[in-house]
């Protein structure tokens, strides 16, 4: 397995890296959070990463993209992590990208896949229904109505369930686990948005009779978990990605301090146990990286292990990003208690995104039943 970078994907992370820090610093996320925006994100910025090609990354030439694949896209989300960008990448660029082009038909691919690619779009999947990432456990129910089927239920944490046009919605049907793909304003949908801790766009959505035809299942019938399985892989990987840029902009602002701080006249970071626990947090960031290129490169290879190592990426990056969220924290001191200093962003991230797509006993727990344990 290579781990290296190929020209073209060095290539797409200088240009993303240098994109988000002029365009969406962390700043703009703390104006976003400070103005309640309604929203929540820039669209005019999310236009111009669609420009640059991202949203199509996943997505099929016939159908406007580029099928750069998900290691290409995992260095446009590790920069976006660093800046903490606030984006559709992850629900639709990502997850509402790859399910619709591997389970949709030619009309269902050729009616969302260009206007997604256009940046025109909005994709979120609604599969979770409780507090936790339980995938397996689908109890929104599609019974069969006529011709088509009646949805009820509900769903919890839809990634930017309030805004997005297309709902991929998750059911379990007579046939089994079936996912279905709607309009967003369809009759009987309710979206109530929520304000996660660290900014990220969620919502709950309410599903009171709601009728669609046949042509709305996504897929076969009966066969969403299996979609469902490989599509979340791919948003594991991209979220790992992801975690791996936030834990590197957290360890990058903490070893500037310890330069920038001094104490007894001197720097804090001559100090034997601080450099200690910056060399730590170095290994588990370069550890995580490793990890992450593994999961990607074994993605677009189409390797027998790439779930093993996506749920080793994932619960890798849970844990790094955890430790310097914390110890970003510790290490500025009081300062870095406060809502005035950024380092704080990172820790509240660090919350939201282990619980998203499964946290790390989650993971842990996958990798040693796919390894035989």
């Amino acid at each position: 397995m290579v781990m290296i970078l190929n020209e073209e994907a060095r290539m797409v992370r200088e240009t993303a890296l240098g994109f988000f820090a002029e365009r969406s610093p962390i700043t703009a996320l703390r104006r976003l959070r400070d103005d309640n925006d309604p929203v929540g994100f820039s669209r005019p910025l999310w236009q111009q990463m669609a420009e640059l090609g991202w949203t199509g990354f996943l997505v099929p030439e016939e159908y406007g993209g580029s099928e750069f694949g998900i290691a290409g896209l995992a260095q446009v989300m590790e920069a976006a992590g660093r800046t903490l960008t606030a984006s559709p990448l992850l629900s639709t660029a990502l997850l509402g990208a790859r399910l619709v082009a591997t389970a949709g038909s030619d009309d269902q691919k050729a009616e969302i896949l260009p206007s997604l690619v256009a940046g025109e779009r909005l994709i979120a999947l609604a599969l979770d229904e409780g507090s936790r990432h339980a995938p397996d456990h689908v109890a929104l129910t599609a019974t069969k109505d006529g011709g088509g089927y009646r949805i009820d239920g509900r769903k919890s944490f839809v990634l930017d369930g309030h805004i997005a046009d297309t709902l991929i919605v998750a059911a379990r049907a007579p046939e089994g686990v079936t996912l279905f793909l709607l309009p967003a304003n369809i009759a009987g949908v309710t979206r109530t948005r929520l304000i996660s801790l660290d900014s990220r766009n969620v919502a709950t959505i309410a599903f009171d009779r709601v009728s669609v035809t046949p042509e709305a299942v996504l897929g076969p019938l009966g066969g969403g978990a299996a979609i469902l399985d490989s599509a979340l892989d791919y948003a594991r990987a991209g979220l790992a990605a992801e975690m791996l840029g936030s834990a590197s902009e957290a360890f990058d602002r903490t070893v500037q301090y310890l330069k920038d701080r001094k104490q007894f006249g001197v720097p804090i970071g001559s100090f034997q146990a601080l450099k200690h626990r910056a060399a730590q947090m170095f290994c588990e960031v370069e550890m995580t990286r490793s990890a992450v290129m593994a999961a990607t490169a074994a993605l677009d290879q189409g390797g027998n292990d790439a779930a093993a190592l996506v749920s080793l990426a994932k619960a890798k990056a849970n844990q790094t990003l955890f430790l310097c969220g914390n110890e970003g924290v510790q290490m500025h001191g009081g300062i870095g208690m406060t809502d005035e200093h950024e380092i704080g962003f990172f820790t509240k991230r660090a919350r939201v995104a282990m619980a998203t797509f499964g946290d790390t006993r989650f993971h842990q727990d996958r990798y040693a039943r796919l390894m035989g344990y």
